[in-house]
């Protein structure tokens, strides 16, 4: 296969600053280790009783984050000192600073406030009901329709902005429809989703790039191989969640009749209250999608990364509304920023620590186990490390000891564990930031949904997800 070129790697260790601190050779004796596995371990389980422990989750991830840094100053495990750039100036930053992916903040930040600005305009409310008019009324439908375009939107922009998008359109249709009680249903097929659409494209998920890139897989294979299992998948899904959530089709003429009378009832320029800002926001919105899908190949914004798209775009829009912004400032989720920002600390630590070579070389150790159960194993352990950690540092971690062991592994080690780190992030509602997102999104609609319940619910879904890559890769590699 030919290899791609660096320039993709290069730009990915930019935007990752959790990447660039796995570099560092720092080492742990075991002891350490298991006491950094014991805190990471901890902080798991406060986030399952996140509910009876009456925390807000950036509070949980807060003061572990705290207690990792001291305990790690206190083993000086951390990297204390200037931090050099490309150019060679040395900066003094806390140490705790390059450890958060600012990338992820910038992107939430950015497309939160784009969609708030944008739903003013109307824009986001049209093609909601424009949906739910096509649709005709009925729920299954609907959750197709939105199933589609999930999958869609997280292969050509990325899974925090699909899920802030898809999740406001879907929270707009179903209370329009009068089918408010289906929402949890629907965002969590959604949040899933995402995972799954970030396997469509090379560049769907950084550890998409990682991986492919260090196994020289060009972006049409990549797209050629992921793409049978990414439609059976989302098929399989979407069954599953209208089965379990009972989304159903409507039963008989009358309801199909009665729905779609009252769908025939909305119109989607109610909302639209000036045409100059809905058109304006159309604009914005088709070349935010076009920026998203085309930043890797465009002059300048190749190397400022999403993150500085997403802010792009949210302070274009905030022109129009320059005498408010105050309000959309606002609006924005701090719970969920600290919570990331908390978490990429706690994951640098361990990083440091040593817990994800100790996790990362308990893994490799699978590859020794033949050519059918070693990419299996591989699948199924990277997808349970994936579900509790940060999956980009982990695939990093993998991708290098994989391209080490040179022709002892095959294509099937390769995609194991891009399978296993993408679908690892439907284990958790921390396995990876859109179902961070969903989570957070239900909760704004007043939708309880627990670390325990989410895995609860999204375990099946995980599973047969894993059952079905696991099948796929047998197929793929005879």
């Amino acid at each position: 296969m030919k290899r791609k070129p660096l320039i993709l790697f290069t730009c990915l260790c930019l935007q990752a600053p959790a990447l660039q601190a796995s570099e560092v050779n720092h080492t742990a004796n075991s002891s350490i280790t298991f006491i950094f596995m014991g805190i990471l371990a901890a902080m798991i389980l406060c986030l399952a009783l996140e509910e009876k422990l009456h925390a807000k989750k950036s509070l949980i991830t807060g003061c572990f984050a705290m207690i990792s840094l001291l305990v790690a100053t206190g083993f000086d495990l951390l990297p204390f000192g200037p931090v050099v750039n490309v150019f060679g100036e040395a900066m003094q930053l806390p140490v705790y600073i390059p450890a958060v992916d600012w990338e992820v903040i910038a992107i939430i930040v950015g497309a939160s406030i784009f969609v708030d600005v944008t739903s003013k305009s109307g824009l986001f409310s049209w093609i909601a009901i424009k949906l739910t008019k096509a649709s005709t009324g009925d729920p299954f439908k609907l959750l197709m329709f939105y199933g589609a375009m999930t999958v869609l939107f997280s292969a050509v922009l990325n899974n925090v902005t699909a899920m802030i998008i898809i999740g406001s359109l879907t929270g707009v249709s179903l209370n329009k429809l009068g089918h408010n009680d289906k929402l949890l249903g629907f965002l969590l097929i959604e949040g899933l989703l995402t995972n799954i659409g970030g396997l469509l494209t090379l560049i769907s998920s950084v550890p998409n790039i990682i991986v492919g890139n260090l196994a020289g897989i060009a972006f049409i294979d990549f797209f050629l191989y992921s793409a049978p299992y990414v439609l059976i998948a989302s098929a399989l899904t979407l069954w599953l969640g209208a089965t379990l959530f009972g989304i159903k089709r409507l039963s008989n003429e009358t309801e199909r009749n009665e729905a779609a009378e009252q769908v025939s009832s909305f119109d989607e320029n109610d909302g639209i209250a000036a045409k100059p800002v809905f058109i304006y926001s159309i604009v914005l919105f088709v070349l935010l999608i076009l920026a998203f899908s085309l930043q890797s190949v465009i002059p300048l914004l190749d190397q400022l990364g999403m993150g500085f798209v997403a802010l792009l775009f949210a302070f274009i829009a905030l022109l129009r509304f320059r005498h408010n912004v105050n309000e959309f400032y606002a609006n924005i989720d701090w719970d969920l920023i600290f919570f990331f920002v908390t978490l990429f600390m706690v994951i640098n630590v361990m990083e440091h620590a040593g817990v994800l070579s100790a996790i990362g070389g308990g893994i490799v150790l699978l590859t020794e186990l033949g050519p059918r159960a070693g990419p299996l194993a591989l699948l199924w352990s990277s997808a349970i490390a994936s579900s509790i950690t940060d999956n980009i540092p982990l695939a990093a971690m993998l991708g290098k000891i994989l391209f080490q062991l040179g022709e002892q592994t095959t294509n099937a080690h390769w995609w194991s564990v891009i399978f296993g780190s993408n679908l690892g992030g439907n284990i958790t509602p921390i396995g990876s930031a859109s179902t961070v997102v969903a989570v957070t999104v239900l909760h704004k609609f007043g939708i309880p949904l627990s670390f325990l319940g989410f895995v609860t619910k999204a375990f099946v879904f995980a599973l047969a997800q894993l059952i079905l890559a696991t099948g796929y890769i047998i197929l793929m590699s005879t």
